[in-house]
């Protein structure tokens, strides 16, 4: 089962499209949503919960159309975490619980309770107090206390120590490892996305270049290193974006499309990300 479905989204604004994006995520699969800032990952979260009104496409969500009826049933089932939480500042977590509480008919407290435990937030410290980290924390616990079948997080790691980092993207993974549930993560942090996604779908001014399994990524994709004269054995079409220097020359390739006898060493996530991106904008 796709837990999300995204055929033909297209969003326009002023200065600004998200067009023809086109990606599913897979139950017990954590999707991660790479882009710059203005990319369209925002935005396309909020698509995701018909918060703002779509020009073209279709959304389905938990295998309910997003604009029906019965996806107002299905709301409770979605944890969301905004990269701009929206919590009033004089209110403390203790308070917020309790907000929470009014809002979802399965609020577990006692859950709730524990992910404050877990993360060490103060049940008594007002939130106008709390760090950028601790806001974000805030509101995943919240998300995470409502018996909801998919996560919705928009840079939900930002702001965070990397041991904090590494505790989050523990929590995702178990999160998505449970039956029927599913995670998509946007985030900047590109080395994140790759220790815990299955898949990337990567946004750049509002198109979508690619959204593919993670792994096929990496098998895919390498770095030619070589003299400058040997770029000239390789297809062109195998090349996505190269560094010439003085000594050398360094370049995203496709590894079954390279001449034997030259150097291709393992690309990461964020290496086929940043030489795509500059191959988009040449």
């Amino acid at each position: 089962m796709n837990v999300i479905e995204i055929k033909g989204l297209t969003k326009r604004y002023e200065g600004f499209a998200l067009e023809d994006v086109n990606l599913t995520l897979p139950e017990g699969c954590i999707l991660g949503l790479v882009g710059a800032n203005g990319a369209g990952k925002s935005t396309t979260i909020r698509l995701i919960m018909d918060a703002l009104t779509r020009d073209a496409g279709e959304i389905s969500a938990l295998g309910v159309n997003n604009r029906s009826r019965a996806f107002r049933q299905v709301k409770d089932d979605v944890g969301v975490v905004l990269d701009e939480t929206c919590v009033p500042e004089f209110i403390t977590a203790r308070q917020f619980g309790r907000i929470m509480a009014d809002t979802y008919r399965r609020w577990d407290q006692a859950a709730y309770d524990g992910w404050l435990e877990r993360f060490g937030l103060p049940r008594d410290k007002k939130f106008k107090e709390y760090s950028r980290g601790m806001t974000m924390k805030l509101a995943i616990a919240a998300a995470l206390s409502h018996n909801a079948r998919l996560l919705l997080l928009d840079e939900a790691t930002s702001g965070l120590d990397p041991m904090a980092r590494e505790e989050l993207l523990e929590v995702f993974r178990d999160f998505a490892d449970q039956p029927g549930h599913a995670v998509l993560l946007s985030s900047h942090i590109v080395s994140d996305l790759e220790r815990v996604c299955d898949y990337i779908a990567f946004l750049q001014k509002g198109r979508l270049l690619l959204c593919e399994e993670k792994d096929a990524l990496l098998d895919r994709y390498g770095l030619l290193k070589c003299g400058r004269s040997d770029l000239d054995r390789v297809d062109p079409a195998a090349i996505h974006g190269r560094r010439i220097g003085e000594y050398g020359a360094e370049a995203l390739a496709e590894r079954d499309k390279v001449p034997s006898g030259l150097l291709v060493e393992r690309a990461s996530l964020e290496d086929i990300i940043l030489y795509l991106s500059k191959e988009e904008t040449r």
